[in-house]
């Protein structure tokens, strides 16, 4: 691999294999790049239309090393990585985007709040701690703002590594539990107006495109749905801009971020951030010029950011996860004015399968169309 980060890169190397490599994989081509992908296993969803592929761990240093003699720069598709071991690979030479530096505010909940609270950045009020007889901990819980939310500080995703204790015993009990793999971030659980997100593209010379900001909407600590427009007045859209910005400026991502924020009687509180493609930007593949798999190529290769403008006035998309019987993904497809993505997955009850967009100049439509096709598609949720 070349240690040059000036470049314009043609061959890239994707850690991970799952859907959103899958989505990568079929916007390379029109940049004219290859990728090569390290999966897990051989039915790994980008497996299907990548044809490079490195077998392993994403956690293997021995692996991503085999990965990146056949490419030029890595990229991810998660963030369930081993720091140190990809601290060790830029210290070889290898050209990692987004940094090892960067990924740590998205692999590691602990560091992430503290790092933006330091930086004056909105965060909910939280407490790091290792067990549950933590010296802060019985006034931190006496504050007021009632019950307090459980994160692990590493490995959770789509509401794994969170939970909701219905009183302190049980709390306690469950910090306790999280703590026999690391940290634990305490935070208060807050009343919500809403959920948004934003996506940020930045390139390697700091130079940053923003998506609009869409509204989520959350079922069984999972996305259910996303909107475009996100229904924020002038004001909050603003602030979520400069927000975002000022969270870029801190990450120095190079890639694809999506930011979720907490919609409160506060303003915007951070939420979450991760440093690749998100499925709340899923609707960009049909809704806005540049898909954020496209952009986030773009970047990470050291191409021009494409333009963000949206193709239409509205956008929906629904997440078709795996109910107690499978659908039909002729059915899905049927459904007219709507776009079905299918992540080559076999069916299973609770597992994300893939996603519906529809696109519009009103509110509605989309909406009840792409509630449709996802119901016929197979998906357990419902509308939310």
């Amino acid at each position: 691999m070349i240690s040059d980060p000036s470049r314009t890169f043609t061959r890239v190397g994707v850690v991970g294999a799952g859907q959103l490599a899958l989505m990568m994989g079929e916007s390379a081509s029109d940049l004219g790049l290859t990728l090569s992908v390290l999966a897990n296993s051989p039915e790994d969803s980008a497996t299907t239309s990548i044809e490079d592929v490195v077998l392993g761990k994403a956690t293997d240093v021995d692996a991503l090393r085999r990965l990146a003699e056949r490419v030029e720069v890595i990229t991810f598709d998660h963030e369930l990585v081993d720091l140190e071991a990809l601290e060790a690979l830029e210290s070889e030479g290898v050209i990692l985007r987004p940094s090892a530096r960067s990924l740590r505010f998205a692999v590691d909940k602990a560091f992430q709040r503290r790092a933006f609270s330091d930086a004056g950045l909105p965060v909910p009020r939280f407490l790091v701690v290792r067990s549950s007889s933590d010296d802060a901990l019985a006034g931190f819980l006496d504050e007021p703002g009632g019950t307090c939310v459980v994160k692990a500080a590493r490995g959770g995703y789509d509401g794994r590594g969170v939970a909701f204790a219905a009183n302190r015993s049980e709390l306690l009990a469950l910090i306790d539990e999280f703590a026999s793999s690391g940290e634990v971030v305490v935070e208060e659980r807050l009343d919500l107006l809403g959920e948004v997100a934003q996506l940020v593209a930045r390139d390697g010379d700091g130079e940053m495109a923003l998506y609009p900001v869409v509204a989520t909407l959350q079922r069984d600590g999972m996305c259910a749905e996303v909107r475009y427009p996100g229904g924020l007045d002038e004001t909050t859209l603003r602030e979520a801009q400069e927000l975002s910005e000022r969270i870029a400026d801190l990450v120095q991502n190079v890639g694809v971020m999506a930011i979720e924020y907490f919609v409160t009687d506060r303003g915007l509180l951070i939420n979450e951030v991760a440093l690749r493609p998100h499925n709340s930007g899923h609707w960009t593949i049909e809704g806005a010029a540049t898909s954020q798999f496209a952009q986030h190529l773009r970047a990470v290769s050291g191409l021009p950011l494409g333009d963000v403008t949206p193709t239409r006035d509205y956008a929906v998309m629904v997440n078709v996860v795996g109910a107690e019987r499978p659908g039909s993904l002729d059915a899905a497809r049927g459904v007219d004015g709507v776009f079905v993505h299918d992540y080559a997955k076999s069916w299973r009850p609770g597992r994300k399968l893939g996603h519906v967009t529809a696109l519009g100049d009103e509110p509605d439509t989309p909406r009840v169309r792409a509630w449709q096709s996802a119901h016929a598609y197979g998906t357990r949720t419902q509308e939310a």
